[in-house]
């Protein structure tokens, strides 16, 4: 499903946005106000056995690149080597994927600035940093005067890391386990499927 935000409309703090429509003339108007009206050259780094097609995504997503002018190729990697080299900085533009059980979590390892004191972007491969959105997420995460107060805070966070292009949400997916009767497994938000958690009903 196409993504408006860091986690889908079901998660907690989701902002309530809506996908951005895809507009290829109007991308081609922003290049040339940036001072690119020939575009210019790129490489998306992606796993290619980690998510659902997750290669075929990239291909996908490149081509929707390249048609405003953004000439993109594409690299793909097994998950093993593409996580340690994406931890190095190998890479420019890469994807990742990311299943939270709330929007101030997610944007505290994906978008706060690296720290290894907080504990913040420890997946913030890009060393994106912004202050203002920092504070917006601890704000968010010691918030405990109620739930409501705090997924108020999620949100205003996420909407600020949308705004901000902290990161640029692609789609959500949809994840499925099957089993014989008489088995009992709680879907993770990571999707791993691990044998200590199926229990008989």
């Amino acid at each position: 499903m196409p993504a408006s935000s860091l986690v889908s409309p079901q998660i907690f703090g989701h902002p309530g946005t809506k996908p951005e429509a895809y507009d290829p003339e109007g991308a081609k108007k922003l290049l040339a106000a940036a001072g690119y009206p020939n575009g210019f050259g790129l490489t998306l780094h992606a796993t290619n056995n980690r998510y659902l097609n997750d290669a075929a995504v990239a291909q996908a997503t490149a081509s929707m690149l390249t048609r405003v002018g953004i000439q993109t190729k594409v690299e793909t990697l097994p998950v093993a080597a593409y996580f340690t080299r994406a931890r190095q900085g190998d890479f420019s533009f890469e994807m990742l994927g990311w299943g939270s059980a709330a929007a101030d979590v997610a944007l505290r390892s994906i978008t706060g600035t690296p720290d290894a004191k907080t504990g913040y972007g420890t997946w913030n491969w890009g060393k994106y940093s912004n202050p203002q959105l920092d504070k917006l997420i601890e704000k968010s995460l010691t918030t405990v005067s109620s739930d409501k107060a705090r997924e108020e805070n999620a949100k205003a966070a996420a909407k600020f890391a949308l705004d901000d292009h902290a990161v640029i949400p692609s789609h959500s997916q949809l994840a499925m386990w099957a089993m014989k009767s008489g088995l009992k497994y709680e879907a993770r938000t990571d999707e791993w499927s691990l044998a200590q958690f199926f229990h008989k009903r």
